[in-house]
């Protein structure tokens, strides 16, 4: 080992190669400092299974309001996002097509129709649209679904693309950044106290990567860290998902022009075409604790495709994956800053928990780490902090209301 990879030196140290970790290294890197990403396998974790949903108003959830401006916000950065990649789109897989919200029957038309009145009442644009006006968008869906609702606002990015195109764009910016080795621990000023100022990252091949800023984005494995504060609670569960990869015969392309996000017997299923000739479809979601693919999951997804979808029988089945996602107690990220007995300590950020977000919040994430790093304040996310499920858990950090 070359005694520059032994003993690095960065301005900030990312722990995390998902599109999250990527995306706050890119945005370090357009600042002007150096960074360095450390993660084995880059993009190889939840990002390599997402769909990539950038759906701020499909993806409101009862009793998650709080999360709507956060998504909201991010959804409003991600065009400049990826102008700051790419001047074609198509290298990041960055598509502004709308998303098709459809029931299989009477049921699920009605549970959409209720999620609209909140959606509206969110001032959100969401509009019912007959079956056969989404027969005319979507010519091979179902003439048996029962209703559905578009959404101009929500639109999708490829995570794969995305992730590579970020990883090459670090490289053209002379950013050797990528370092293939898991961390260990956080370094810190006093290594007999955890709260003290971080000065760095410990790696298990023994180097260590100094640097004036950490951010903790590992996903599921920032619990497991070294060197956390010792009142810092980060209360993640993984929460798993079957993904299947389809190809599309040339016959039946395009199969789809939207994203299609369907409800079939109040059991959720979307269907996402890329631009490569290949359809998306998730994604079961379980706590079971089994990274396998589950028969039952791919069965199901097939299953409820093909009724809002019939050609979906047609199509080669060319993937199968299951990735865990990071969730919380509040399903709400832990961004932000750690705060210890005498303030914020220094050196350490916290980006983690974004559960079935990560693509989505990953602009707003990359800026709040920006802001945080350059000492901007923003309290309009105070509410994200990742000690909040701590003992020393900050005053008024609530999630709790709706946005208005």
């Amino acid at each position: 080992m070359s005694e520059r990879r032994a003993q690095r030196t960065v301005d900030v140290a990312v722990i995390g190669g998902g599109v999250i970790g990527l995306g706050i290294a890119w945005a370090v890197a357009q600042s002007g400092r150096t960074v360095a990403v450390i993660d084995p396998d880059p993009a190889g974790g939840a990002t390599f299974a997402a769909a990539g949903m950038l759906a701020a108003v499909s993806e409101l959830h009862y009793q998650e309001e709080a999360l709507l401006e956060l998504m909201l916000a991010s959804s409003n950065l991600y065009p400049g996002f990826i102008d700051s990649l790419a001047p074609d789109s198509y290298l990041t897989g960055y598509q502004r097509t709308r998303t098709l919200n459809v029931g299989a029957d009477a049921a699920d038309r009605q549970a959409l129709a209720d999620l609209r009145g909140v959606q509206v009442v969110n001032g959100l644009g969401v509009e019912a649209i007959t079956v056969r006006a989404a027969r005319v968008l979507e010519p091979l869906l179902s003439p048996q679904i029962s209703g559905a609702f578009v959404v101009e606002q929500d639109h999708q990015v490829d995570p794969r693309r995305l992730t590579e195109c970020i990883q090459l764009e670090l490289a053209r910016h002379g950013q050797d950044a990528v370092i293939r080795v898991q961390a260990s621990g956080l370094l810190h000023e006093n290594s007999a106290d955890a709260s003290s100022r971080v000065t760095g990252v410990a790696l298990f091949d023994g180097s260590t990567v100094t640097a004036t800023e950490v951010v903790v984005a590992n996903g599921l494995g920032a619990a497991a860290l070294g060197g956390l504060p010792e009142h810092l609670n980060l209360p993640l569960r993984p929460v798993y998902g079957d993904i299947l990869r389809l190809r599309v015969p040339e016959h039946l392309q395009p199969l789809l022009t939207c994203t299609v996000r369907g409800l079939v017997h109040g059991v959720p299923v979307y269907l996402v075409p890329r631009t490569d000739g290949t359809l998306v479809i998730g994604a079961t979601q379980r706590e079971d604790g089994s990274g396998v693919v589950s028969a039952g999951g791919v069965y199901q997804l097939l299953r409820d495709a093909q009724v809002l979808l019939p050609a979906v029988s047609e199509l080669e089945l060319i993937e199968t994956t299951a990735r865990a996602r990071p969730g919380t107690p509040d399903n709400a990220p832990l961004l932000g800053r750690v705060g210890g007995a005498d303030g914020d300590i220094s050196g350490l950020i916290v980006a983690t928990g974004f559960f079935r977000h990560g693509v989505l919040l990953t602009p707003v994430a990359a800026e709040r780490c920006l802001q945080l790093i350059e000492g901007i304040a923003d309290d309009r996310w105070r509410a994200f902090r990742p000690d909040r499920f701590s003992s020393r858990a900050p005053a008024s950090v609530s999630l709790k209301g709706g946005h208005s």
